[in-house]
């Protein structure tokens, strides 16, 4: 899981850029997250839950967007109809990343994002990943902006998590 937690790292540092001022705000509420990973061997992420707001969903867009900026020679970004397109060239680590992001969908119901990236930090060189968010509903009555609930009933709030320095510079899943 160390593996592709780093991978997955890599993979998404460069549609990060581009998250905080390219896509839309989701609706306030409880959404789903459920990740694969193509060519890679074992269950990818567990699925994940998050309860936002509108200002939790930017600080989660945008918790990685500095720092991934400045490692980003190029970020090209296109819109057309539903479907945003975003291409980067990143440096991490010294190596040389790219990615190809589409995503499709809508930020009020149900979307889709697809990153492929290759460097030679990652291992095989290459990986696709796809990431399926759909919005469940309100948050319940005892979740709060920011409580993030994974697969195996872990809960989590990742705006108190920042408070402690926990989360810096780490993308989350979007």
């Amino acid at each position: 899981m160390g593996r592709l937690g780093a991978a997955a790292f890599l993979v998404l540092i460069g549609a990060m850029p581009a998250l905080a001022a390219e896509l839309p705000t989701r609706k306030a509420g409880l959404w789903e997250m459920k990740m694969s990973f193509e060519n890679r061997n074992g269950a990818g992420p567990p699925t994940i839950q998050q309860c936002i707001d509108a200002a939790t969903d930017q600080m989660m867009q945008s918790s990685a967007g500095p720092l991934a900026q400045a490692a980003c020679s190029k970020r090209d970004v296109q819109r057309s109809g539903n479907t945003i397109t975003i291409d980067s060239t990143c440096t991490l680590s010294g190596k040389t990343a790219t990615s190809h992001s589409v995503v499709t969908g809508s930020f009020d119901s149900a979307y889709t994002m697809t990153v492929t990236s290759e460097s030679e930090a990652m291992p095989g060189g290459k990986m696709t990943m796809t990431m399926a968010a759909k919005w469940l509903g309100p948050c319940a009555a005892d979740q709060k902006p920011g409580d993030m609930i994974v697969g195996n009933g872990f809960k989590m709030n990742i705006l108190e998590m920042q408070k402690h320095g926990l989360s810096q510079g780490v993308p989350l899943p979007r």
